[in-house]
């Protein structure tokens, strides 16, 4: 039964005048991010070229950007709930710009790798702030729950525009140019956010933990670096040494948060079985998601031979699917229930990339295209109802913190994502025959393999990228099948923890 809280402040109190306008800043930072992230997979084959980086380092500078967000953004979130959530968000977003063009004129992968990561400690910044920012703007439930949507819509929106407006640069200008993109935007978020957004904290913070966050950074970095190296080359010392360090960081880290009176992250929420569940939900579905989505790019464009624009077009129906869903995922969550939309949503992803299983050298578009629309669909309804579960399920002052834990389980995900799946398909891709004289570089990456092939004769060049193609080809289908196994066992926890689980209608007080 629903219930109606009568507000302890008058209705202009609830509903804040000028909340639009401060969300339409708000989706900007999230634009920035997601821009950033999806333009990289199709800058991936012109970086391989320029750089020349290993395949070991191809991966990090897919995965180290979101290696660093995942192990600061519980400490950021924090931080902004204590210092001021407008603040950090400008702060961060500053700095993102400015990173931005340290990224763009990067002479080597490993410069290229560390510009990445700075670019993390500054994007770890932006996301918490967004969503905690809304958590505070919004205090009628259903106005919120149409805020997340447009959030999480400006994400799949930025999606759709980084792989356009990137595939238009890469066309004209050097890889380098679409890290310049983030600049722009950076400049309006900064300039009005100043004039629109409210600063927002919470009142009685109490202290902020360095050691708490030196705990978290050493406990994910290292548990996501041991995954990462034991899918790719097997459990090597090293590989085990990262691993127990990391996980001995983050117990040390659930020990200390526990045992403060006032943490950086209260680890009793997840006694909440609706946050934990839609914590998990995000989690294993960015996952399955995330490895298959960063190789699509270089299959349009290196197995399929379509130009960057053309990829990134290609590429548009799952931001179409995922900003219609989130339009309308608070409604339907209302009408049917949470995890009927959450596992119907997951399970919707998981079957499309069941389906891209099949998926050969000279696919048809239409397949990709319907499969691409159905990931959309099932992800903008999952991660906007999971999203709106999270920030509803704590109070206004710990906003930051509780954001912070969807985005790490969203950030998360992702380098694991990109560091088994993306593994698995270097793994399978690395053992393909190609014809005497094929270079070692052209095993390390599809892109390496072009560049190979450009120096060879016409009759083994050909049978060179026949060969390198099919095996990158292999390695996704296996991916995807993977992926899909993954989402589907998603989609059947979903359904069990976020029973019983419901989106408030009333309105709260500020």
């Amino acid at each position: 039964m629903n219930r109606t809280l009568q507000p302890a402040h008058p209705a202009e109190a609830v509903k804040r005048p000028g909340r639009w306008l401060a969300l339409a800043v708000l989706v900007l930072a999230v634009l920035l991010v997601a821009v950033d992230a999806t333009v990289l997979g199709l800058a991936t084959p012109y970086i391989s070229e320029d750089l020349a980086p290993s395949g070991t380092q191809l991966l990090w500078i897919g995965d180290v950007y979101s290696f660093v967000i995942a192990g600061l953004l519980v400490s950021m979130g924090s931080l902004g709930d204590r210092v001021g959530r407008k603040r950090i968000l400008l702060v961060g977003a500053t700095a993102f710009g400015a990173v931005s063009v340290l990224n763009a004129y990067a002479h080597t992968p490993e410069v290229l790798i560390v510009a990445r990561a700075l670019l993390g400690v500054a994007g770890a910044t932006l996301m918490p702030a967004t969503l905690a920012l809304i958590r505070n703007l919004f205090h009628d439930p259903r106005e919120r729950s149409l805020a997340v949507g447009i959030w999480g819509a400006a994400a799949s929106a930025g999606a759709a525009v980084g792989p356009v407006v990137g595939g238009f640069l890469l066309e004209h200008f050097w890889w380098g140019s679409v890290f310049l993109i983030n600049l722009p935007v950076m400049a309006v978020l900064v300039v009005v956010g100043v004039r629109l957004l409210p600063e927002s904290r919470n009142p009685d913070p109490g202290p902020w933990d360095l050691p708490s966050v030196v705990l978290s950074l050493v406990g994910m970095v290292g548990v996501v670096y041991a995954v990462k190296e034991a899918a790719a080359h097997g459990f090597a010392p090293a590989t085990l040494a990262a691993g127990l360090l990391g996980a001995a960081a983050l117990y040390g880290f659930v020990r200390r948060q526990l045992a403060m009176p006032v943490p950086l992250i209260d680890m009793r929420l997840f006694r909440n079985r609706g946050f934990s569940g839609a914590v998990l939900a995000d989690l294993l579905t960015i996952l399955g998601l995330s490895g298959l989505v960063f190789f699509l790019s270089q299959y349009l464009q290196l197995v399929q031979g379509r130009r960057p624009f053309e990829a990134g077009l290609a590429e548009l129906p799952a931001a179409v699917g995922a900003v219609a869903a989130g339009l309308i995922a608070g409604r339907a969550a209302r009408r049917f229930s949470v995890r009927a939309v959450v596992s119907g949503g997951v399970a919707a992803v998981g079957l499309a990339l069941a389906a891209l299983t099949v998926v050969g050298q000279h696919t048809g578009y239409p397949l990709i295209g319907a499969a691409l629309l159905v990931v959309g669909l099932g992800a903008g309804f999952a991660f906007t109802v999971t999203a709106d579960v999270i920030l509803s399920s704590v109070p206004g002052e710990q906003a930051g913190a509780a954001s912070a834990v969807s985005e790490t389980a969203y950030e998360l995900g992702a380098a694991l994502g990109i560091a088994v799946l993306g593994s698995i398909v270097t793994g399978v891709y690395r053992d393909f025959t190609g014809p005497a004289g094929t270079p070692a570089a052209a095993h390390e990456s599809l892109g390496g393999a072009v560049e190979a092939a450009a120096g060879l004769p016409a009759p083994a060049a050909g049978a060179l990228l026949d060969s390198a193609r099919q095996a990158f080809v292999d390695g996704l289908a296996l991916a995807a099948g993977v992926g899909a196994a993954v989402l589907l066992a998603a989609a059947a926890a979903s359904w069990y923890l976020l029973r019983g689980q419901r989106l408030e209608d009333g309105v709260e007080h500020p």
